[in-house]
């Protein structure tokens, strides 16, 4: 038991990652990962939304007809992103205003709509829990290693703080929507490459 929890934990990670191995969930990939703080902010908030519907959805779904869980999975995720919405406005509203739009639209990612269908509508609770933990994360950590390499090379900063220096000339396109693709693409490639490396040894 404990093994399989794990197992569910991990998978997010690394093995089923998903940014980098699903590739799901790229709208706000793209578009708040310009700074670490954005990033890490949106990753917090994914990972409060995905846990907790994975848990209330496991905790329904014997008692939910399947002709309309689809609509009652949403009602369940769009409550979460509305606490979350409300917190952070409340608490952060800066972090809140940076992200704008892509608060609200938590609700149709289909990172979070995905897990409640494949995974929490199927399995219980502590399983569940697992799972949404593991893969909000997984997008966690992809998002804050995306937001860290655009901020650092597209402005010289990490947290909005300087860090290399006055000589530094920005590379402004990485804190664009074309140098969102391209270390997007970069990491993507680079953990292929070390996959296909240890498959060979």
């Amino acid at each position: 038991m404990a093994m399989s929890l794990i197992k569910e934990f991990t998978k997010g990670i690394y093995k089923e990652n998903p940014t980098f191995r699903m590739v799901l969930g790229m709208c706000p990939t793209l578009a708040v990962s310009n700074t670490l703080q954005n990033s890490v902010g949106m990753g917090v908030a994914v990972i409060f939304v995905l846990t907790s519907s994975n848990f209330l959805v496991s905790l329904i779904h014997p008692w939910v007809p399947s002709k309309i869980r689809i609509p009652i999975y949403i009602t369940v995720i769009a409550t979460f992103t509305t606490i979350v919405d409300l917190v952070m406005a409340a608490y952060t509203p800066g972090l809140h205003k940076a992200l704008g739009i892509f608060i609200p639209l938590i609700v149709v990612n289909c990172i979070i709509l995905g897990r409640a269908e494949a995974f929490a509508g199927k399995n219980s609770v502590l399983p569940s829990i697992m799972d949404g933990l593991g893969m909000g994360l997984g997008f966690t950590l992809a998002l804050s290693l995306l937001g860290f390499t655009r901020e650092l090379i597209g402005n010289g900063t990490l947290w909005g703080i300087p860090v290399l220096g006055t000589s530094y000339h920005p590379m402004l396109i990485m804190i664009l929507p074309p140098g969102a693709f391209l270390v997007l693409g970069l990491y993507m490639a680079l953990l292929n490459y070390f996959d296909r490396k240890r498959a060979v040894l």
